[in-house]
């Protein structure tokens, strides 16, 4: 045999070697690397990292589109340590616990409006804050007139699951008085009208432009000096200028229409009309980036976050084309939302910090 023959045979036989260690210690590495990353994540607790204040963090910013990279329509905001959502799209849920903030310590929910993109991630959620929570009572979810209906059909959609959690884990893990959600119905604001005042939060709710979606709100959070809004799904409005004079954060939702014009173009010419028409009729109730950039001039707030985002932006690089000319609409800072994006508001401090909690 040469020379080079038998060096082939030793790397074929050390690369052999190699392969048997490796499928040898495969289970007990593996092992190991799990049990690492459970104790490093059950363990895990945003909630200890954060300093008094509001807070508010992206656990969907995506839209009925489907995307790898974004859930549907959800928004964490902590008041102290009391924890909130606003609107539950699907995947919510999963983001929310990917984010360190355990669904068990939702105090409440807001709805903005009852679109399947906003509610559909309830079930979960509902689920999530129930089981092994602590948790006496069902959610408060508070929400415009027709949340009543909302919260009876997921109750009812839940209730057979229920029964089998509590036949499986027993009362005191899962208490039955406490499953599902109780509805806490306003009417309609005519003008900005505070629908819950607790511990130093005041949250205010005002009707947006979503026709021929009716009824259909936003929200303002006022906590020890700071304030951010959640727009909900709306064309330019003035009423969401209105209520949202002053506040540090505004996170608006934003549809591009060039973008969409593009999928309207696309859809059409691969025969996909019907789909192609449901595009088309989105644009007109909803919000441009120049627009909600508009409207954060108008108010006055501090900082724009785009949520809702019409087509999803699978990447950063495309932000810039999103934005248009919503830069020079709005003097202060413009974040294309992500999931999983923080936004923390210091009590007695004008600062913004912010960052991933993924």
């Amino acid at each position: 045999m040469t020379k080079a023959g038998r060096a082939a045979l030793w790397a074929a036989a050390i690369i052999g070697a190699a392969a048997l260690a490796a499928w040898l210690f495969q289970r007990p590495i593996g092992m190991w690397l799990f049990e690492r990353a459970a104790e490093r994540n059950i363990g895990r607790d945003t909630f200890a990292d954060l300093p008094d204040g509001l807070h508010a963090g992206l656990c969907g910013t995506g839209s009925p589109l489907p995307s790898h990279e974004r859930a549907a329509s959800c928004t964490v905001v902590i008041a102290g340590k009391a924890m909130f959502v606003v609107d539950a799209g699907e995947g919510a849920a999963r983001n929310i616990a990917l984010m360190g903030l355990p669904n068990g310590r939702i105090k409440a929910m807001f709805l903005t409006h009852f679109h399947s993109d906003h509610i559909d991630g309830m079930g979960p959620m509902m689920l999530l804050r129930w089981t092994a929570s602590g948790n006496t009572a069902p959610l408060p979810v508070y929400g415009p007139t027709g949340v009543e209906n909302v919260i009876a059909g997921f109750n009812a959609a839940y209730a057979l699951d229920n029964g089998y959690r509590t036949a499986h884990h027993g009362e005191a893990i899962t208490p039955p008085a406490a499953a599902g959600a109780v509805a806490m119905p306003f009417a309609t604001p005519g003008a900005p009208t505070i629908v819950y005042d607790a511990d130093g939060l005041r949250v205010t709710a005002f009707a947006v432009d979503h026709r021929p979606v009716q009824p259909s709100v936003g929200y303002r959070f006022d906590y020890k000096g700071r304030s951010l809004v959640v727009s909900g799904d709306t064309a330019a409005s003035k009423s969401l200028e209105s209520a949202s004079k002053g506040a540090d954060l505004l996170i608006h939702e934003a549809l591009n229409p060039a973008m969409v014009r593009t999928l309207v173009a696309n859809l059409d010419k691969a025969g996909r009309k019907q789909t192609a028409q449901i595009m088309r009729d989105i644009l007109d109730y909803h919000a441009s980036p120049a627009q909600a950039a508009d409207s954060a001039r108008v108010a006055g707030v501090r900082m724009l976050v785009l949520s809702h985002v019409v087509p999803s932006m699978p990447s950063p690089y495309l932000n810039a084309a999103f934005l248009g000319e919503a830069d020079d609409r709005f003097d202060g800072p413009i974040i294309v939302g992500e999931d999983g994006q923080y936004f923390s508001l210091p009590a007695g401090s004008d600062a913004i910090e912010r960052g991933s909690w993924f």
